[in-house]
């Protein structure tokens, strides 16, 4: 006759170990480890100053992947802010707005990345408000590396505001945390109708760990 295995553990207490230990060890993790954040602050290092942006990956994920791409592969170092806007030097526009203009380093343009799908504030909900970042285009489907970032609240700027004739607005992705004087100084800057007479050089952009 076959002698029987015994290994001294009931077969059912067995199969509890068997299931319980992996929920024990699900909850640890769960209870313990930290949480993975849908927000990634930058900092924007440029010749008068700091700005630290909050990226929000989960409401407008294409926007901000493909900004924060530009930041990993540091081709913002070397860029410029180029463009203020201000209430007096656009007269020709009926709809007025307030905002600066930067983008990537130029001798770099052979590694930009494709034009990406607009994120509509309709469908992210990210609205431009004071210190919103927000990608410039001109139509659809166009933004690449160039953003800006707002003075002010600027509804003219969400989907269904006609600063841009096609009434889809533009894609906002993120908001200045600490900064705002140096955006302000930037827009102030002296400049040649909205062309900025010496770009405010953007020095570095790096993400904070």
């Amino acid at each position: 006759m076959a002698s029987k295995l015994n290994t001294g553990i009931p077969f059912r207490r067995t199969i509890g170990l068997c299931i319980c230990l992996p929920l024990i060890w699900i909850y640890v993790v769960s209870r313990f480890a930290s949480p993975v954040s849908s927000e990634v602050d930058v900092i924007i290092a440029t010749s008068l100053g700091e700005i630290t942006v909050r990226i929000d990956t989960l409401r407008a994920p294409v926007t901000a992947s493909n900004f924060l791409r530009y930041v990993d592969e540091g081709l913002y170092n070397g860029g410029t802010f180029f463009r203020t806007v201000r209430l007096e030097n656009q007269p020709d526009d009926s709809l007025r707005i307030e905002v600066i203009q930067g983008g990537a380093n130029r001798e770099k343009r052979e590694q930009f990345f494709d034009a990406i799908e607009l994120e509509r504030t309709s469908s992210t909900g990210l609205l431009h408000l004071d210190g919103t970042i927000s990608m410039a285009r001109s139509g659809p489907d166009t933004a690449t590396s160039s953003f800006f970032i707002c003075i002010e609240n600027q509804p003219e700027l969400d989907f269904g505001g006609m600063r841009n004739p096609d009434g889809q607005g533009f894609a906002a992705f993120g908001q200045v945390t600490r900064g705002m004087d140096v955006v302000r100084a930037i827009q102030m800057a002296p400049a040649d109708g909205q062309s900025i007479r010496v770009p405010v050089v953007i020095q570095k952009t790096r993400r904070i760990d």
